[in-house]
């Protein structure tokens, strides 16, 4: 296979990943694969060997000023298809992305509004409502929640290992996410299935779920300003306001205490502020 254009390495790269020997989860695959069409669609003709880190690094800046995280989804994607075919394989002399630096967060994905998760309440249906209110409750990747199923429910736990850390959390089945369970069909398979094309009533996958929350987010511009993840902090903020401690909350939704403590961040904030002004109140009186 032909791999003198970045298109072309690009498609090389694909083909080799059920021969890697550190194997790519389909929800990495479906990930890279989408950010490499980005970069296919910027330089798929030009030469592989002419791309240079300056060209990297005025990509990241044109799209890391408005979407920071998508720039550094491809610049990862980029960076793992170089480093392939780097080394043994030969395909590239030099590391076009070398010396590139991601856009760094200081407190994660957002949460969403509470005026964003009660729209969202109240205008998702189907398989999107349901998604909602799995990420929403139980803090999961949408590569886990789209695997989850009754098979996975346990009194009221939802337990499933994750498929990017292999953690298995043991998620609570809050009374909000048990009444909208309680009016799903009890069968074999995922509780998310397709709606609509030729495959409906098979299961959803990864790449299928960010392209029904797309149309949606076009359609309600209540819902442009939100990131599918930034659930799983909703969901941390919720067992943080419920008094667990960042070590409950790892265990129980399956982040690190590190980043439970990013997303932990926003409510610790926002407590803080009502503290400093009841007390500012109560000095006043």
């Amino acid at each position: 296979m032909p791999t003198d254009t970045i298109g072309a390495l690009i498609d090389a790269y694909m083909a080799a990943w059920p021969g890697l020997r550190r194997k790519l989860a389909p929800s990495t695959q479906d990930q890279y694969r989408r950010y490499l069409e980005v970069v296919r669609g910027i330089w798929g003709n030009l030469p592989a060997e002419d791309l240079r880190p300056a060209d990297v690094e005025a990509l990241m800046e044109k799209i890391g000023a408005e979407k920071p995280g998508r720039a550094n989804n491809i610049l990862f994607a980029l960076r793992a298809m170089t480093g392939w075919a780097r080394g043994p394989r030969g395909l590239l002399a030099s590391d076009p992305t070398h010396g590139v630096g991601v856009f760094q967060s200081d407190d994660g994905h957002k949460p969403w509004t509470d005026d964003q998760l009660a729209f969202a309440e109240n205008n998702l249906t189907g398989m999107l409502r349901r998604a909602f209110f799995l990420s929403r409750y139980t803090g999961q990747r949408i590569s886990d929640v789209v695997r989850l199923g009754w098979t996975d429910v346990d009194g009221d736990t939802l337990t499933l290992r994750q498929k990017k850390t292999g953690v298995q959390p043991v998620c609570p089945i809050f009374p909000e996410l048990a009444r909208e369970m309680a009016t799903w069909e009890r069968r074999p398979g995922p509780f998310l299935l397709q709606e609509t094309g030729r495959n409906v009533g098979k299961p959803v996958t990864t790449n299928q779920h960010w392209k029904v929350f797309e149309a949606a987010r076009k359609e309600h511009a209540e819902l442009r300003p939100c990131v599918w993840h930034g659930l799983r902090a909703n969901a941390v903020i919720r067992l943080r306001q419920g008094g667990m401690t960042a070590l409950q909350i790892s265990t129980t939704i399956g982040l690190s205490v590190e980043m439970v403590e990013r997303y932990s961040r926003y409510q610790d904030r926002k407590a803080a502020a009502k503290a400093v002004l009841r007390e500012f109140r109560e000095r006043k009186l």
